[in-house]
């Protein structure tokens, strides 16, 4: 196999090479057809690796050569962008190719590129190139708004990429009417120099209709909507051939007390607990999940298509479930009263927390009660005032509970585990989706109950899979680049903060700690968050660095998951003792993180997208008004600020600071006035005033409002913070 791949890479590293199909690679070496399956076999791991790319055609190119970088395209609204590489380089420095509007071709947001590096650099010299071909096409379906010119159809595209309308022919295709939000599929994408051009595929209805909005995010970010026939029909199948009676092969768990405690808007459950404690003072944690497993078998109709989804996908006002409603809601959803099928992590911890012993069992349950997280606290605190419906075997439970979840969290933060301080706020829709108002959700302690709970489970299940030598799909969190927490130290001293070692967890503990309930808290903890990576899918053993844990999976929540799914099959040969589990290779199960990593961030990025959309209606109708704002984003242009109360962020573009010359200060992540020595940085609170609203644009112009904000701006000098408190805190996506 070492003398194949050594062929196949020289055969592409040649001079004049042109990219072919595996099956001409095949001719070239003269490899019969068993050893033609070799090569493709082989292309594939080199793809996976990074050595080859495979581009949309199916032909084969290297991933790199003299001057070649390939890499993801992320355009910007001056029409210019940049490409991401796939690999950092020393010739990069670490940094993104800055790519010309001229120099783009027709490459778009979330393409896959080849990039020819130039002579040119900028200032700062990062490096400029051109685009040489594009790799594979992130999509070509877009959303935007119909109107008509000169006896012509086009579609303003939403967003602020594609500045220019595209041509989509005759008026009146598929009955399509001016202002109409429509889907395109584009035909020929737009250059600098020429325009696109696209088909109208489906009308969604008149612009500011109800519902529209969700169906214009939901095509914009191709996210799956109804399920195909034949998996209705499977999980219809699988419904009628459920016998909630045929538990012999299970550990019988429904005399327990057992309890859910879930989101008061919650549509299913997939997480239960019970606790009881020894006489020796030993906690008996039990963390019962849905066995999503034994109705969704291997490579089945249902597998397929919640593979593909990877998750479910929770827009405001609308659910796209990763599996169809009889399952997801019904037989899988752990509700009271109801028999069901679980799989349960039977956990021993000591009186001070120490996890002695993890055992896993297919059992069947019937949840006790079921609970909203704002009924928990006040049970706890006060007993006697729990209504005759809770019941004192229930009350006992919740108070064991919160007593060995504390312990837990104790254990957690000494551990060196972080959490950031970040309020959320939840937007309010009326019956047609329009936004009402938002609340901040408070993360108190019924809600670390659970999730103290959850986070044991998942160390638990990933800890015996580790000691087997599994395979499987962690959720990692990789440690920051030190570059990162340098400027991060940097940032904090303007606070008179000194942090050593920006490495250490715990100095990143006391600062946390230091600048809790103080003017500073907000900046601070946005700028941390920033200079963290983001947590993935991976088989790699990197650790979760949020977490301070060496092993982590996701295991609680496979009826909204994927990758949990995965995990619960092997738990199963676990608890078959069928000898060392199997799962899909370590070629797949790279495959495998790396497309649940994309899918969970796509539904995100939607979910944002959505909420972003439905404020700037709320707010379009409210230009001149004023709103306390926090600043969430500094650039040499301009503050992006967040209303307080709503969570909309605009631009406070450079052009409206009129009043004083402005530097910025990267470090600082600031903007400095030069004449009057004061500055505008992350997290400061200011006023601001709605200036300009372009919904299909998905702009928002705001302006600093006077003379309120003149006496939130902070000087150049800063006192050291003080801590005064404890705060509100959220929990960080784990």
């Amino acid at each position: 196999m070492e003398k194949l791949t050594r062929q196949i890479l020289d055969l592409v590293a040649e001079p004049g090479y042109r990219a072919v199909k595996p099956s001409s690679i095949s001719r070239r070496l003269r490899a019969d057809s068993g050893s033609g399956r070799q090569v493709g076999h082989v292309i594939d791991e080199l793809v996976e690796c990074g050595r080859l790319i495979v581009d949309d055609g199916g032909r084969v190119l290297p991933a790199a050569g003299a001057g070649r970088i390939s890499g993801i395209v992320k355009r910007i609204a001056s029409g210019a962008g940049f490409v991401i590489p796939d690999e950092r380089t020393r010739e990069l420095r670490g940094g993104d190719v800055f790519v010309a509007a001229r120099d783009l071709a027709d490459a778009w947001n979330g393409d896959r590129v080849m990039v020819r590096l130039s002579k040119r650099r900028r200032s700062g010299g990062q490096r400029c190139g051109q685009i040489a071909q594009i790799l594979s096409r992130a999509t070509s379906t877009f959303v935007g708004t119909y109107f008509e010119h000169s006896g012509h159809g086009f579609v303003r595209i939403d967003g602020n990429v594609i500045n220019r309308p595209v041509s989509v022919g005759d008026p009146g295709a598929k009955g399509v009417r001016p202002d109409d939000k429509v889907v395109v599929d584009m035909l020929r994408f737009p250059t600098a120099d020429r325009n696109g051009e696209a088909v109208v595929t489906e009308v969604l209805g008149a612009r500011g209709e109800p519902g529209v909005d969700t169906s214009s995010i939901i095509h914009e970010f191709g996210l799956p909507d109804a399920f195909p026939e034949d998996v209705l029909k499977d999980a219809r199948r699988i419904a009628e051939g459920f016998d909630e009676t045929d538990v012999s092969d299970r550990l019988d768990l429904t005399s327990y007390t057992i309890v859910t405690v879930d989101p008061a808007d919650a549509r299913d459950f997939d997480d239960a607990i019970s606790l009881d404690q020894s006489d020796d003072g030993h906690w008996h944690l039990g963390v019962h999940i849905a066995d999503v497993s034994h109705f969704v078998t291997r490579s089945g109709a249902l597998d397929v298509e919640a593979q593909q989804r990877g998750t479910s996908v929770y827009l405001p006002g609308r659910v796209l479930p990763m599996l169809p409603e009889v399952i997801s809601n019904g037989l899988a959803s752990l509700q009271k009263g109801q028999i069901r099928l679980t799989k349960s992590a039977l956990i021993e911890f000591t009186a001070n927390g120490t996890r002695v012993d993890v055992q896993f069992a297919n059992s069947v349950i019937a949840v006790t009660r079921r609970f909203a997280y704002e009924e928990v606290l006040p049970v706890i605190r006060s007993p006697q005032s729990a209504g005759e419906d809770v019941g004192e075997e229930v009350v006992a439970l919740l108070r064991r509970m919160h007593e060995l979840a504390m312990i837990l969290r104790d254990r957690r933060f000494r551990g060196g585990a972080l959490e950031m301080g970040l309020p959320e706020v939840r937007v309010e829709l009326d019956s047609d989706g329009r936004v009402q108002g938002a609340h901040e959700v408070v993360h108190d302690e019924s809600h670390q109950i659970i999730e103290e709970f959850m986070l044991a489970a998942n160390c638990a299940v990933a800890t015996i899979l580790t000691r087997r030598e599994v395979t499987f799909l962690r959720r990692v969190h990789a440690a920051p680049d030190e570059s990162r927490l340098r400027s991060f130290s940097e940032f904090v001293a303007a606070f008179g903060i000194r942090l050593r070692n920006p490495r250490s967890r715990r100095e990143l503990q006391r600062l946390l700690k230091t600048v809790r309930d103080t003017p500073h808290e907000r900046a601070v903890n946005f700028a941390l968050l920033r200079s963290m990576k983001q947590a993935e899918y991976s088989p790699v053993e990197e650790g979760h660095y949020a977490l301070a844990e060496d092993n982590y999976c996701h295991f609680t929540s496979p009826i909204r998951r994927y990758p949990d799914l995965l995990v619960h099959r092997l738990i199963d040969d676990v608890i078959r003792r069928t000898g060392r589990p199997r799962g899909p290779n370590d070629n797949e199960v790279r495959k495998l993180g790396r497309h649940c990593s994309i899918t969970e961030r796509r539904a995100e990025r939607a979910e944002r997208a959505l909420n972003r959309l439905k404020l700037l209606i709320w707010i379009s109708e409210r230009v001149g008004e004023e709103f306390d704002a926090v600043i969430t984003g500094v650039e040499p242009y301009g503050l992006f600020c967040q209303a307080e109360k709503v969570p909309v962020e605009g631009l406070v573009h450079i052009s409206a600071l009129d009043d004083d010359r402005w530097s910025y200060e990267p470090s600082l992540a600031a903007l400095s006035g030069t004449r009057r020595g004061n500055r505008f940085q992350l997290g400061d609170r200011i006023r601001v005033v709605v200036v300009r609203v372009d919904i299909d644009r998905r702009e928002l112009d705001l302006k600093i409002a006077s003379p309120q904000a003149r006496r939130s701006r902070r000087k150049t000098k800063e006192p050291k913070a003080k801590r005064t408190g404890r705060g509100k805190q959220r929990r960080k996506k784990r």
